[in-house]
């Protein structure tokens, strides 16, 4: 049964009793209003809907549900098409950029070929060389920079002029022209689903990164959200603009005093001094181009500011091209000598990679245009009823705070505080807390605050042949493992004006740890959390409700983003959720120091198929397939903030130095157990007593699942060359073995499996098997158990399972079978997920 569109529908007017219905516009509207409030109404609600419009009296209940039907399906047509113009429209724009890309490199290469005959031709006549001094560019490491050499202009409206029109023109020599030599970011494929086309500098002076992408956003804005910078860029502590002047076209000259924090204590925070032209081109691009000014260059001055180090900013900006359509295709370009000469040597290789210059400002300027455009079009609220400008606040706020504790300047309150005699842990105290957390902490909720002051306590360490992004998962899913619930109740109860004592024992506190996701940013492994724990004992010197709350941010715990550093940030909070709430934020960051494609490999730390191989005579040999992996380096930096009252302030510092050395203790062995070393041991995969090699384990389940099926479930190599284990670890699909307890909790995954639920081999053991399913699923597993122990096999439809982030993660279809051991001992249940994916 057929029924017409909504136009057809008006002019037929009555009901045909025939093949087709024809609706009258009266009923149209009845049948759109139902369907906007329930657009899939059971049974009983159409005739419901029949009784109260007796327009429709004289329609069948199954002419109405066949009505429904079509709408249905026209409204999915119709959002597949929109899609598809999506789609469409960003393939095109991406073509146009890859077709201005080839434009690009086809110059570059003429130009090579014109430097490379020109270097022969010098070859072949070294004896008749003469030194030209009359040529206004020189080449070097085979680029040509065209810029002459002018002098200095000065402070006046026309000097400033000339430096910007140069500036422009510098910029757009690098956004699409060939000043710069680019390559592309490794990892990084250009798509209709992709970030972009993101390239690094090779051979030019400094470290210099480019983007070019499609946002859905208009020129205009996409140019104010960037000039904001401390609205996306979190390293940024101010942007101070000092004097504005037009310019013809509606263009602006500004002048910047910018500061920029440092990442580490072992670092000075960076200073710049700019010039930004604003202009529009002839074919209604926008330009935003920035520069540093100094003595050679001319204009004005600002004077060096302690404790900063004058870092330069060379030509860079964003070209902002209007899309047909809608939106906005971008070039963004960094250019930026940082001074490494005065940082330590271990992290110079920071300041000289333009791959950490490309994820921490480029590609994180690109990633926050997207997510506004995508908020734009998808409004969404949170669980904790949050929009998402609120949650990005609250990330702002957490990374701003971390970052003024770790670099402690003395302009927002914070002095030195004697040390004990040993120099491993700096330990600072700020009296001004209205400063420092941007609020008046003299009333908190309404009731007068107890602390007056904070304290922290920081301390760098070098860490060694660690993934920083495993460590960081496991620091974040094993608190218990370094973290005191104490000191955590006592920071709690501090800035929530709870009068309490200091914690003398350092057992911990009891209670269980719920992870609450709040979001998770678009294209980005980033994580904001709420970590509830539950039933913390308290006693009656720490009147502290039974459940503390700590709000989160996570970071960088994608093993594949070559340098990108690693965080996570943490704050108590009150369980009101309140977005002016106080915050102290403490906790870890990790940044690599070598970035060689080879050193950030996911298979380093986590491919059991190379690190247990079994050999002749049984006993376990680690064959390293991935390099040397001693060169994995990497700088921690762990702050904690606590506030106080100001006469306990000699009682809080021993404290914290305690705790923080607590830590670092932690953190070492936890660093020693994770090693790749570790992982190939015994003790390190921490199996439990009784269970197989992996090798042993690999053989059980081939075997086990060939005797209930009938069929192979590994598909041998060409040359029969690899084993079990290497294969079984390498299938595509999610392959998870549980134990048979009353609570099964999960002994084994191979790769796709811990990618799944977004784990380590170590931290895979402490997740049950329900922890992971959501309520249906958990009911399903629950009843379908004993029949996996009793038949030995079931299948699964498809459904919905929660990664240890907390994202939701859907599969086609699961299967489940017992594994025996050789003498038909049930030993495990394996879980095989097929085709699974993030939603």
């Amino acid at each position: 049964m057929i029924a017409l569109t909504s136009c057809e529908e008006g002019k037929m007017g009555i009901v045909d009793q025939g093949k087709y219905v024809r609706y009258t516009p009266e009923q149209v509207e009845a049948l759109e209003r139902l369907y906007h409030d329930c657009p899939k109404p059971s049974s009983i609600r159409r005739q419901q809907l029949i009784r109260e419009c007796p327009i429709l009296s004289n329609i069948e209940p199954k002419q109405i549900k066949v009505w429904f039907q079509n709408r249905r399906c026209r409204e999915k047509q119709r959002k597949e098409a929109a899609r598809l113009q999506t789609v469409n429209r960003k393939l095109t724009a991406m073509n146009k950029l890859l077709m201005e890309e080839n434009d690009r490199l086809q110059k570059q290469v003429s130009q090579l070929v014109y430097e490379n005959g020109y270097f022969r031709q010098q070859t072949q006549n070294a004896a008749l060389t003469t030194t030209n001094t009359s040529c206004e560019s020189v080449v070097t490491n085979g680029q040509q920079h065209l810029t002459p050499q002018h002098p200095p202009r000065d402070a006046s409206p026309a000097g400033l002029m000339s430096i910007a029109e140069e500036t422009l023109t510098e910029f757009l020599s690098k956004a699409t022209g060939t000043a710069i030599e680019w390559v592309q970011m490794p990892g990084m494929k250009p798509g209709p689903d992709s970030i972009g086309i993101v390239a690094i500098s090779h051979g030019c002076t400094g470290v210099a990164a480019r983007a070019c992408g499609l946002v859905g956003l208009e020129p205009t804005k996409v140019a104010e959200i960037l000039k904001d910078r401390l609205s996306w860029f979190r390293d940024c502590r101010s942007v101070e603009i000092i004097n504005v002047l037009p310019t013809g076209s509606n263009g602006t000259i500004e002048l910047l005093y910018m500061q920029v924090y440092a990442p580490t204590t072992l670092a000075p925070a960076r200073d710049f001094w700019l010039l930004r032209y604003t202009s529009v081109l002839e074919d209604r691009s926008l330009v935003v181009c920035e520069r540093s000014l100094n003595s050679t260059l001319g204009g004005p001055s600002m004077p060096t500011v302690q404790p900063f180090i004058r870092a330069e900013m060379l030509p860079s900006g964003y070209l902002i091209r209007p899309c047909e359509g809608g939106g906005s295709v971008i070039h963004i370009v960094d250019h930026l000598d940082l001074e490494p000469w005065s940082v330590p040597e271990v992290l110079r290789p920071v300041y000289e990679s333009s791959t950490v210059l490309s994820h921490k400002t480029t590609m994180v300027a690109l990633r926050h245009l997207r997510q506004i455009a995508h908020e734009t079009t998808h409004s969404s609220v949170s669980g904790w009823g949050k929009r998402p400008a609120a949650l990005r606040a609250l990330s702002q706020r957490l990374s701003r705070g971390f970052n003024e504790a770790v670099n402690g300047f003395t302009d927002d309150g914070w002095s030195m505080v004697s040390s004990d005699g040993m120099e491993d842990i700096t330990v600072l105290v700020n009296s001004s807390c209205s400063k420092l957390m941007g609020l008046n902490l003299s009333f908190v909720n309404g009731f007068p605050s107890t602390t007056s002051s904070v304290l922290c306590a920081k301390a760098t360490m070098l860490l060694q042949n660690i993934s920083p992004p495993m460590l960081l998962r496991f620091l974040r899913e094993h608190r218990s493992e370094w973290a005191d619930n104490n000191i955590d109740v006592y920071s709690a109860a501090a800035v929530k004006a709870i009068p309490c004592t200091l914690p003398i024992s350092h057992n911990g506190c009891s209670g269980g740890q719920v992870i609450l996701p709040l979001a998770h940013t678009l294209e980005h492994e980033e994580f904001l959390e709420v970590i509830k724990f539950e039933s913390i004992g308290h006693n009656r010197e720490m009147p502290m409700p039974r459940d503390l709350y700590l709000l989160q941010l996570c970071n960088g715990v994608d093993e594949n983003a070559v340098g990108t550093c690693s965080e996570l940030i943490f704050a108590p909070i009150d369980a009101s959720f309140a977005d002016d709430a106080p915050l102290l934020p403490s906790g870890f960051r990790i940044i690599p120091l070598d970035f060689k494609m080879d050193t950030n490999s996911p298979n380093r730390t986590l491919d059991l198929a190379s690190a247990l191989e079994v050999g002749p005579t049984g006993s376990r040999v680690h064959n390293d397939h991935s390099g040397n992996l001693g060169n994995i380096r990497s700088v921690m930096t762990i702050a904690f903030q606590f506030a106080f009252e100001s006469h306990l302030q000699e009682d809080v510092a021993s404290m914290a130095r305690q705790y923080i050395r607590n830590i670092i203790a932690s953190v070492q062995r936890l660093s020693l157990t994770l090693t790749p070393s570790h992982l190939g041991s015994h003790g390190g995969l921490r199996i439990p007593p009784g269970s197989p090699e992996a090798a042993t384990l690999a053989r059980w389940i081939c075997h086990s699942y060939r005797s209930y099926s009938g069929a192979e479930f590994l598909k041998p190599s060409a040359d029969n060359s690899d084993s079990p284990l290497k294969m079984l670890w390498h299938h595509s699909d999610a392959i998870i073995c549980c134990s048979l307890k009353a609570m099964p909790v999960f002994t084994f995954a191979n790769q796709a499996g811990l990618d799944m639920l977004e784990t380590t081999l170590i931290a895979l053991q402490d997740i049950t098997l329900e922890k992971i399913f959501v309520d249906e699923g958990r009911k399903t597993i629950c009843a379908e158990l004993p029949h996996v122990i009793q038949q030995g096999s079931v299948c699964l439809q498809a459904g919905l399972c929660i990664s240890s982030m907390g994202r939701p993660v859907s599969y086609e279809r699961a299967v489940a079978w017992k594994v025996v051991d050789n003498e038909d001992n049930a030993h495990c249940i394996c879980f095989m997920f097929v085709n699974w994916s993030f939603v």
